[in-house]
């Protein structure tokens, strides 16, 4: 499911997939805040790491 994340290219948020394609502008973006994909990732790690306990 796509994020609304900061398009450093564009100045502007946009949503966009885990891979980078922009939904809004229909082609992939490089240059992105990921940080809501990362921080997913890390919890979801988490929750993994404390399940195995």
């Amino acid at each position: 499911m796509p994020k609304y994340c900061m398009n450093y290219e564009t100045g502007e948020y946009e949503y966009i997939d885990r891979n980078g394609f922009s939904i809004d502008r229909g082609e992939y973006v490089y240059n992105w805040d990921d940080s809501e994909y990362r921080r997913e990732e890390e919890e979801e790690e988490r929750r993994r790491w404390n399940d195995d306990e």
